[in-house]
């Protein structure tokens, strides 16, 4: 079935259709469309599920926690200083190893207040050892949010994921997407099966103070799940592409085979570079595209090619471009652009121009300060 739907509402679509058991709501712009809809799937009988309304995100994801530690499929989904207000209930998902499965609604932190696209908010949480996806389009919304559940319910994974897209870019844009339908989703994700729970018929301490060499051990767990992900995600993405024809990877190459310079790039700014690739091709120059699908885990061993161009809708001050600085030093030539912050608009000739900017050898903020 093809629908046509904003990516908020094909988020929505795709939670109500993994069966979540336990939804936590609470309304952030460009977010709130998605829990909304939720509660009309659920008021109108259409998923049978407890919709909690807290009084904060950050209560979102305690109430997410403590369901999805009695064997309880959760989701939420926030934006911004929503995501942001979460942040020490990131870390404990992630620690005690619960597969609860998020929608981040890409929006700028203020102030100023600014409510348009910018990635800060989900990249700032690269350490709280969630997996983190990012779709560049809404039927890759739909289809990411349905493996995120399959990929974090794993048992040789069992961490938290998030799938996180541009405020309006996608959040309210409307595009065609193809819905498979229940019964096929229904064979793809199998019902969850918790690492641990708490039971009163079977009480154990968890989450409780713990010495020095458990928690280290603790945290070399949840790494070695974060690097067996790699693995499950080629290996679930390509399931998925057997079964709905749509195959998914930790990156996704475009016209590379050739490439004397690759863009790097993520989320809705892939999708606008590879229309500058497919233009640029027609000029002469041999540019491809990696557009980068996970962010945690980082594939390092994907952004291998000789010659890169990383553009970031990001900046952590001080040090620069989140993502060119995850990737520089693997021995490539990399020029990086930080452009497009606060949902300023990143068109395909300007991508065009910052390859022209990089061929010369010069890199920055784009257009402000290139040197």
């Amino acid at each position: 079935m093809i629908i046509v739907d904003t990516a908020n509402h094909i988020a929505a679509l795709a939670a109500k259709m993994a069966k979540p058991h336990v939804i936590a709501a609470y309304p952030i712009t460009p977010q709130t469309t998605i829990v909304e809809r939720l509660a009309e799937y659920v008021e109108k009988g259409e998923l049978n599920a407890e919709y909690i309304r807290v009084e904060s995100e950050h209560s979102a994801m305690a109430a997410c926690i403590a369901a999805a530690a009695t064997g309880a499929r959760t989701f939420t989904a926030t934006s911004s200083h929503g995501l942001l207000l979460m942040h020490e209930m990131l870390h404990w998902a992630g620690l005690a190893r619960l597969p609860v499965v998020m929608v981040n609604v890409n929006r700028a932190i203020g102030p100023g207040w600014n409510i348009w696209s910018d990635l800060n908010d989900s990249l700032a949480q690269r350490d709280t050892g969630w997996i983190q996806f990012y779709a560049s389009s809404n039927q890759e919304v739909f289809d990411s949010v349905i493996q995120a559940y399959k990929i974090a319910e794993n048992e040789e994974i069992l961490l938290p994921a998030m799938v996180s897209y541009d405020g309006f870019i996608l959040s309210h844009t409307s595009m065609p997407v193809e819905v498979p339908e229940q019964s096929k989703i229904d064979e793809f994700l199998p019902d969850f099966k918790p690492g641990w729970i708490l039971d009163v018929e079977n009480p154990i301490t968890h989450g409780n103070i713990v010495p020095p060499e458990p928690y280290m051990e603790i945290r070399y767990s949840m790494q070695k799940a974060m690097e067996k992900a790699k693995k499950v995600i080629e290996e679930i993405g390509e399931e998925y592409g057997k079964k709905f024809g749509r195959e998914y990877g930790l990156v996704e190459e475009y016209r590379c085979e050739d490439a004397d310079y690759v863009i790097v790039a993520m989320a809705a700014m892939a999708a606008e570079a590879k229309v500058a690739v497919d233009e640029l091709r027609q000029k002469g120059e041999k540019v491809g595209l990696l557009k980068l699908r996970t962010f945690r885990p980082f594939p390092h061993e994907r952004l291998k090619h000789d010659k890169m161009i990383v553009i970031d809708r990001d900046i952590c001050p001080g040090l620069g471009g989140i993502v060119y600085n995850e990737i520089k030093g693997n021995g490539s030539e990399i020029y990086g652009f930080i452009a497009g912050l606060g949902g300023v608009d990143v068109s395909y000739k300007d991508i065009e121009r910052m390859y022209e900017l990089a061929k010369e050898g010069k890199e920055g903020w784009y257009p402000t300060e290139v040197k």
